[in-house]
């Protein structure tokens, strides 16, 4: 009697192992269903892209795109080799030195001042992130009537104050630094409303405890608002960064690369390569350095930065 009850039981477990597993295959391809969707989107726009992209990065390719000759890792040493490449990525490093450290230190502290409660602060909230709302290409042509060598305002500005007309987007000296100024107004409004919203995050009975102990205003911004702050400042920083590498429009609008060259990013490098050109091959090649030097950049700033980031 006992041994035909342990085999009941044994035959019960069996049974209910396989029925679990059935469920579990079903859970699983019940998820895949609800993912197809997005698996689809992102093999069509997103996998097969860069897997061909990979592929074209080791061919030499007709006009319309199709292998020719396999070259293996030639396009990647004659890029290194170019001086055409070497100022684009040269040019790429002082854009996102400019941009990347203005936008942030702007936002933050403009978010600093619209986070205070005073009468009519949302007006100035408004203004603040109104940049958001306007497109690369108006704002790019707004920049380039401000820019214009006799109709702009900034050169008429400076002959009101007795200075010469400053070439900003023809002068090889101004045109990157010209570019940047208008990329770190465009960016602004993104910028200020992220750190605008982690401000507003942060309790308040911390301020109220440093003003119970006498505390200082700069005392309370070094000592709670940057520190609470930290893990939206490193998304921002982060975001900021990737997108200084992929500026394109602004460029292609202001300058197409010039003056020599001078604001030829590396984003408006694969432009000309891959459809101006007609050089796939080269053009994919950029790409892959292009995505290898931000995982890099990514990572470090993941590795070193994150460690000072201050979670609630």
């Amino acid at each position: 009697m006992n041994e035909m009850t342990i085999h009941r039981e044994s035959l019960a477990t069996v049974d209910f192992e396989k029925v679990k597993k059935r469920q579990r295959m079903g859970s699983f391809f019940k998820g895949i269903l609800f993912l197809l969707p997005s698996i689809v989107l992102f093999s069509v726009f997103l996998f097969y892209p860069m897997v061909r992209t990979i592929y074209l990065s080791f061919f030499l390719t007709d006009n319309s795109g199709v292998p020719t000759v396999f070259v293996g890792l030639d396009n990647f040493t004659n890029i290194f080799s170019s001086p055409i490449f070497q100022q684009s990525l040269q040019s790429t490093i002082l854009f996102v030195l400019y941009t990347v450290p203005g936008a942030i230190l702007i936002s933050l502290f403009l978010a600093v001042i619209a986070n205070e409660k005073l009468r009519g602060i949302g007006i100035f909230r408004t203004m603040f992130s109104s940049t958001m709302g306007i497109s690369v290409a108006a704002a790019s042509v707004f920049w380039m009537f401000l820019f214009h060598p006799t109709m702009g305002w900034l050169n008429q500005l400076l002959q009101v104050v007795g200075l010469d007309g400053i070439g900003w987007l023809t002068d090889p000296k101004w045109a990157l630094l010209s570019v940047s100024i208008s990329t770190v107004w465009m960016n602004i409004g993104f910028t200020f409303l992220i750190l605008l919203g982690g401000l507003q995050s942060i309790d308040s009975y911390l301020y109220e405890s440093a003003d119970i102990d006498g505390a200082g205003y700069f005392y309370k911004l070094r000592r709670i608002t940057i520190p609470m702050l930290s893990p939206t400042l490193f998304f921002v920083v982060t975001v900021t960064l990737i997108n200084a590498f992929q500026t394109f429009g602004q460029i292609d609008m202001l300058t197409r690369g010039g003056p020599q060259n001078e604001t030829n990013l590396i984003v408006y490098s694969i432009y000309q390569e891959a459809f101006m050109n007609y050089q796939y091959g080269t053009a994919s090649a950029q790409a892959i350095i292009l995505f290898l030097i931000i995982l890099v950049i990514t990572i470090v700033q993941f590795k070193l930065g994150e460690r000072k980031v201050h979670y609630q």
